[in-house]
């Protein structure tokens, strides 16, 4: 039953993600991104990390969703539907993914970390609050770091953005009075 339940949980985590990079209605995408954050949460819980499942399910999927939407709302979202496909963005996300996926492929066919052997010898990271937020704290310290200072930026961006169209389109409008 636990295989059936992560390889539907995978699928459907798969399914969204990758619907979510096609898809070109940001309400759409911000509703699938929601499904893969839940499906993430589900997986967690699986592994029996039941307070990154529940970290997952808050953060991510309440509050950060929530944000997303708000600001899809300050934007003029039929704006965003009439621009064109910019074709050298779209064959650099191409290549990037593409060397993501090849990168994955050359971990596991080396197989020297993913054997059953040293999974057993492994300890559960998370499984607990105090084991995640010393590993947090300590390995992790660094790329929680740098992840907040990505969200920060994009919010200026964001930000920048929204009050750009905005004097623009009161800009337009004294024009043509």
């Amino acid at each position: 039953m636990v295989d059936f339940l992560f390889y539907l949980f995978s699928l459907t985590t798969l399914l969204a993600a990758g619907t979510l990079i096609l898809t070109r209605n940001p309400i759409n995408a911000a509703m699938l991104l929601i499904l893969t954050f839940v499906g993430t949460g589900a997986l967690f819980v699986l592994l029996g990390a039941y307070f990154l499942a529940a970290v997952q399910l808050a953060v991510y999927a309440g509050a950060v969703i929530v944000l997303f939407l708000f600001i899809i709302m300050l934007l003029d979202v039929d704006a965003a539907r009439s621009r064109k496909l910019h074709y050298p963005g779209l064959i650099a996300g191409i290549g990037v993914g593409g060397l993501l996926v090849a990168g994955a492929l050359v971990l596991f066919k080396r197989g020297d970390y993913f054997t059953l052997a040293t999974l057993r010898e492994s300890v559960l990271v998370g499984a607990s609050t105090r084991s995640y937020g010393v590993e947090l704290f300590t390995t992790y310290m660094l790329p929680v770091q740098m992840a907040g200072v990505l969200l920060l930026i994009a919010m200026l961006g964001v930000i920048h953005v929204s009050k750009r169209t905005r004097e623009s389109a009161e800009e337009e409008a004294s024009h043509r009075k």
